[in-house]
């Protein structure tokens, strides 16, 4: 039969009358990488999870190669040729690489017995084939494994079979610049292969370099689809937002007031003598390439890492960092790269998280004032506007944005005199990041001084009133925002290697 892909037709779904996808009809055809895009709350998910069998539609039809397809289940769509390589992955934990990949069809003998030979010759032929020899060890057991690593098991168990349509949700989220070679790599193949693959991410330079068109969903329904040849970046956010690129920088320049955070010296395990100021109404950027050593100095300046020498003072008073504890006390907050490690409760809810730092100023001799909890809860959940069905939502269960958003929310409560944002819009969609820069924004202008540490460079030229160019774990230059572009933060940010290399020569 020959292969001419998927076809989706006046697909609907409603979850307790609330529209999430609306008479949408795409084409995702063999032999091409369809990029899905549109904001958080777009129809994404519902349309994969229906792909996926995970949801039935309540109305509409699907077609794969010209066959009418209705996969209830998540094993009828398998069973079709349909595969989701879901962005958070499940795993066994207690059997070993090649079992979570080859779950259904381990080789066997004497029985029952699994043929460890066997299975572990077929993993190690099927990873040097997939390009994935480098990264994974069949003997490995699944609760070792890095968040990397297990959606990699999720792609091996996706093509180890046959497939005819792959759909990747967020693939490159937790990936190292290795495996995201080999993941793009590997998609080429499938390409070839005349597999029908389904691209959905919010990372426009892997949409350009990816897909061969892009189909963008904004409030359940189809807002368009172009040649990935034939469009821009501006025109795709145009279409998932309804609104032009150029609304998403529109901060002005205030006049900076006293000196809020003054580093000065410090010396870590990772950085040397850095010494930076931020002032009130100010932000600062911390650019610099990966391994520069920023989020490592972000750690240390918010007592999460301990500082080996020099000194931290906020509003001119030395800081003794003992535990972050200690930094939250002085007026300085900490937004970390890894939310759902470091800054989220997961299986708490939004009140939870919000109220977290503040409940010092809400406990009345042992007992928290649940009352004033949860206005405080409520007040910043409509301020942020973070979109949850109640205060009560493990936060677990929101949107990427959303949990960001929860993240913020925490620190505007606390009203803090610094606040520290470490990839702050990382995994975002472009809704989302409008939104947070706005917050940004209101929080400079109400006096806070603002350290952000970002690796979008039109995002640290958009944002900062000052750029600081980090390289090696130390300071390499610094730039006032009417000097900078990106040609100038690339030459600090790569200063020492580009002297090394002219020095070679």
């Amino acid at each position: 039969m020959q292969l001419t892909g998927l076809r989706v037709t006046g697909l609907s779904k409603s979850f307790a009358g609330v529209p999430a996808l609306r008479e949408v009809s795409l084409d995702f055809p063999a032999g091409a990488v369809t990029a899905l895009m549109g904001e958080n709350g777009a129809g994404k998910s519902t349309l994969i999870r229906i792909l996926g069998g995970d949801h039935r539609p309540d109305s509409g039809s699907l077609e794969l190669d010209g066959a009418v397809l209705e996969p209830a289940t998540p094993a009828a769509a398998r069973a079709a040729g349909i595969r989701v390589i879901a962005q958070e992955p499940e795993i066994v934990p207690h059997v070993s690489v090649g079992e979570n990949v080859y779950l259904g069809s381990l080789p066997r003998r004497a029985g029952r017995l699994v043929d460890r030979a066997a299975l572990r010759e077929r993993m190690r032929a099927d990873l040097a084939r997939l390009g994935f020899d480098r990264d994974l060890d069949p003997d490995t057991l699944g609760a070792k494994l890095t968040a990397a690593q297990r959606q990699l098991v999720e792609i091996m168990r996706a093509l180890t079979t046959d497939a005819k349509v792959i759909a990747f949700d967020e693939p490159t989220s937790s990936l190292s610049e290795h495996e995201t070679e080999s993941l793009f790599a590997l998609i080429g193949r499938l390409r070839e292969r005349g597999l029908a693959v389904i691209y959905v991410s919010h990372r426009m330079q892997e949409i350009f370099r990816l897909a061969d068109r892009v189909a963008v969903l904004r409030d359940g329904a189809v807002a368009g689809v172009r040649p990935t040849g034939e469009t821009t970046d501006r025109e795709i956010v145009k279409m998932m937002v309804g609104r032009d690129l150029s609304t998403l920088f529109t901060r002005k320049r205030n006049a900076p007031g006293r000196v809020v955070l003054d580093a000065v010296a410090v010396t870590t395990d990772d950085v040397r003598d850095i010494s930076l100021q931020v002032r009130a109404g100010e932000v600062v950027a911390l650019a610099g390439l990966v391994g520069a050593g920023r989020s490592e100095l972000a750690g240390a300046l918010a007592g999460d890492l301990p500082i080996r020498s020099g000194e931290v003072r906020v509003d001119g008073k030395p800081l003794r960092l003992r535990q972050p504890r200690d930094a939250v006390r002085a007026g300085l907050g900490y937004a970390p790269e890894e939310r759902k490690a470091q800054a989220l409760l997961l299986h708490r809810g939004v009140r939870d998280n919000i109220t977290l730092a503040m409940l010092d100023r809400l406990r009345r001799w042992r007992f928290i004032r649940r009352g004033e909890e949860r206005r405080l809860a409520e007040r910043y959940v409509a301020a942020l506007r973070v979109r949850t069905p109640s205060i009560e939502q493990e936060v677990r269960k929101l949107s990427g944005g959303n949990q960001q958003k929860v993240v913020l929310a925490r620190w505007l409560a606390r009203k803090p005199k610094v606040l520290i944002l470490d990839e702050p819009t990382r995994g975002v969609d472009v809704g989302a990041k409008v939104e947070i820069y706005h917050v940004i924004e209101e929080l400079a202008e109400s006096g806070v001084a603002v350290l952000v540490i970002s690796s979008e460079l039109p995002e640290v030229l958009g944002l900062a009133d000052r750029i600081v160019v980090m390289q090696h774990g130390h300071v390499t230059g610094e730039l006032d925002r009417s000097e900078a572009s990106e040609e100038a933060i690339l030459a600090l940010a790569m200063a020492e290697d580009l002297t090394t290399s002219r020095g070679n020569q």
